[in-house]
């Protein structure tokens, strides 16, 4: 069994920023990549950002130059660093791994971040 616990989420004002942790646990092995997507209300999920295990990244546009995902690979854990935080970016951020050689993918639960002011 695979377990992805996000944590991080919150309300902010906007031009604030926030910090996204995940961390994979359980029976997961050989991880190809690690990335956060996200939910706003009426639309459907999207990338945000992803990075594999050799640290090549991708971002989606909305996102380039606020945004940095990370990872820790020895704990298995991915970040992400939001900053400059706009009110469309309010939506359910979920952590995404790749694993398995790529013949596995699991979900996290999601975490709710709010841009408000």
């Amino acid at each position: 069994q695979v377990q992805l616990v996000e944590s991080g989420g919150g309300l902010v004002q906007p031009g604030g920023s926030l910090r996204l942790s995940c961390a994979a646990s359980g029976s997961i092995f050989s991880i190809i990549a690690m990335g956060w997507y996200r939910q706003a209300p009426g639309k459907q999920r999207e990338l945000v950002a992803r990075i594999t295990s050799g640290g090549s990244t991708n971002y989606a546009d909305p996102v380039k130059g606020r945004f940095t995902i990370s990872r820790d690979n020895a704990k298995n854990m991915v970040y992400l660093q939001m900053n400059s935080l706009k009110p469309e970016d309010t939506a359910v951020y979920y952590c995404n791994v790749d694993w398995g050689y790529g013949s596995r993918e699991s979900w996290g639960q999601g975490t709710q971040v709010t841009v408000s002011s």
